[in-house]
């Protein structure tokens, strides 16, 4: 019988089926736990939800039931407001519950997702009383993790610096994405490696997984590889996403790159075929801080990734030695593509770092570290 118990807690309701990083990675930690070892009581759903599941988790407690901590990860919005209608109909629910945890010993860790509201982009978004109720209720969860959280999570600690809390930097600790590795992939990317390596015809395959604009332009990528000849690129994204972008990105497709909607499972042979990735994007302020899930999704895979040098990934990739770190310019994209398609050898380099890299960041290395951290509280 296993009586190891942790709380798992998200206060919104979670598509099971998203691909978004604030969709998949919850799941993906949920699922670490559990595969660590740990029976898992998750906490999430719209307010009526997550009573139910409080009030049979404190009547457990009250029972004598151990919970060695609790873990949640923050929604996008403040917490008060991720009823379906922002309506604050349970004020008290989540954070007197992180109270009652913290009352009986149960030491809570908390994943800060996001801190977009901080930036110029989000109040040209939102605005007048929503952008000021919104503005104030992410300031008031900030004064609520100084009180009850014993570890605060970020995916990059330069979101530390964005969060500007004394009291939060003390407690702050990076938990960026994990990987998914299997002795499979591992075999299939060696394989494919070793095989290129003596019987390479001069031709790159890149993959590109996520979206086409806003946050994540691109078109200097598409530029860049439209112009080589013994380069191709397939593009996978959300068929909304092309949609809204096609008309500036649709005449680069053709000749060697080409644009797909696949998801899940039907993303292996893509992942299979592919010498290198890319997260390749324009830099900005908000990106620059910015841990993309993809990247980790592509080290789970084995694979080299070319990403721009200013990026938080870009960081990760140079000290692990797993892909190539470059001004995002399209001339500069071109000049690599040319070295690397004559010098296959450093791509199965990068590849080999990347197998080792990926066994020491995988999801359960992230729930293992959590573990850590909060049984020493």
């Amino acid at each position: 019988m296993n009586d190891k118990r942790c709380i798992f807690h998200i206060p919104n309701m979670i598509d099971q089926f998203g691909t978004s990083g604030s969709q998949h990675r919850p799941r993906k930690m949920i699922d670490a736990f559990k595969n660590i070892g740990y029976k898992v009581d998750v906490v999430m759903g719209y307010g009526a939800d997550r009573k139910k599941t409080i009030n049979r988790i404190e009547e457990n407690i009250s029972h004598g039931v151990k919970y060695d901590f609790l873990y949640s990860e923050s929604s996008t919005m403040p917490t008060l407001l991720t009823e379906k209608n922002h309506i604050p109909r349970y004020p008290f629910l989540d954070f007197g519950f992180f109270k009652k945890c913290r009352k009986n010993n149960i030491p809570v860790g908390l994943f800060y997702r996001d801190i977009y509201w901080k930036f110029d982009g989000y109040k040209k978004q939102v605005k007048g009383i929503e952008q000021k109720v919104a503005l104030y209720e992410y300031e008031q969860d900030l004064r609520k993790y100084e009180k009850y959280v014993s570890r605060l999570y970020v995916p990059n600690m330069k979101m530390g610096e964005y969060i500007d809390n004394p009291v939060l930097d003390e407690i702050m600790d990076e938990l960026p994405p994990g990987s998914i590795l299997n002795n499979k992939i591992i075999e299939e990317k060696e394989a494919f490696y070793q095989n290129r390596k003596y019987n390479y015809d001069g031709t790159l395959r890149l993959f590109y997984v996520g979206a086409v604009g806003g946050h994540y332009e691109c078109e200097k990528m598409f530029r860049g590889v439209s112009r080589l000849e013994n380069v191709e690129m397939t593009v996978c994204c959300k068929e909304d996403y092309w949609d809204e972008h096609k008309d500036n990105l649709g005449k680069y497709v053709g000749n060697n790159i080409s644009v797909i909607h696949k998801v899940s499972e039907e993303l292996a042979p893509y992942y299979k075929q592919a010498d290198i990735c890319m997260a390749y994007f324009d830099s900005s302020e908000y990106m620059n801080m910015a841990m993309p899930i993809k990247v980790f999704e592509y080290l789970g895979n084995t694979i080299p990734v070319i990403t721009n040098k200013e990026s938080a990934a870009a960081e990760f990739i140079r000290l692990n030695d797993i892909g190539w770190n470059i001004e995002y310019d399209d001339n500069e994209l071109e000049k690599l593509l040319k070295y690397l398609s004559v010098n296959y050898d450093e791509i199965v380099m990068k590849h080999k770092n990347a197998v080792m890299v990926s066994s020491k960041n995988t999801w359960e290395k992230r729930a293992e570290k959590v573990v850590k951290d909060l049984l020493e509280e």
